[in-house]
């Protein structure tokens, strides 16, 4: 009996060793320096990556005509008003372009990239005025509960991190508002920002404009008791049924 019990424990306690490493993501572990949070009162840039998706529109004498260069001809005259087509930028930073072949636009900004099409496209047409957009820029948000992440499109390119927060359903009860983590990449390595969105003193941090690519990581609680009871169920029953059949055993042997 005293063997079934010792037992038992051993089993009880590798299974709620389960409980004390969660399926918790991004930990960062005690004493990690993190970043200093960046400066919610300016607004970056952004700059234009391979594996964006460009589209854009140009207009002719400074915008006075909506050339649609999914329409041109094969002399390049014919023009008509229509949605932009969509533009893949390649892994070398060349995007493919009508007329004008290939071009390199990584690292421009959207503003510089705009004004490059613009001097490209002056060959061929009066006072271009180029509108560019990227039309696949997001961000991951981790509100907080275990199967809720979500993908943010930035649809406006000043999106602040609340927002963000907002579009994914806000922070889950599940979730500490006062352990908010931003992962941004930087040249391959990625800085950490901690915030802290549970008091009104968070709204600076909280303004930050999102970049491309941004994470968003709400710290979720770790509710032991509750994982402890779940892990603990099925060894719990099992020496409960040994003890009953034990007990049954020595009173039909006496």
């Amino acid at each position: 009996m005293r063997k079934l019990i010792y037992l038992s424990g051993l089993l009880l306690f590798l299974s709620s060793c389960a409980w004390l490493t969660p399926n918790i993501m991004l930990k960062t572990g005690k004493g990690y320096q993190y970043a200093k949070n960046p400066d919610s009162s300016r607004t970056l840039d952004y700059n234009i990556s391979p594996n964006d998706i460009i589209s854009f529109n140009i207009y002719s004498n400074d915008g006075f005509k909506l050339l649609d260069l999914s329409s041109l001809n094969s002399s390049g005259t014919g023009y008509k008003f229509g949605e932009p087509l969509s533009y893949l930028v390649e892994s070398d930073g060349n995007v493919k372009l009508p007329i004008v072949g290939r071009k390199n636009i990584k690292g421009l900004t959207i503003r510089e990239a705009e004004l490059k099409l613009e001097e490209y496209y002056s060959v061929f047409y009066v006072r271009p005025f180029v509108e560019l957009k990227v039309t696949n820029r997001r961000v991951i948000v981790f509100p907080g509960m275990s199967g809720s992440a979500k993908v943010i499109p930035l649809i406006n390119n000043n999106t602040s991190l609340i927002e963000a927060l907002a579009l994914a359903g806000g922070v889950f009860e599940d979730g500490k508002a006062k352990q908010v983590k931003l992962i941004r990449d930087n040249n391959g390595k990625h800085d950490v920002f901690l915030m802290d969105l549970s008091t009104i003193q968070g709204i600076k941090d909280a303004s930050t404009v999102l970049q491309s690519n941004d994470i968003i990581y709400v710290e979720p609680r770790r509710r032991y008791s509750t994982k402890f009871l779940t892990e603990a169920a099925p060894i719990l029953s099992l020496i409960s049924s040994t003890l009953v059949l034990f007990l049954s055993y020595k009173t039909l042997t006496k």
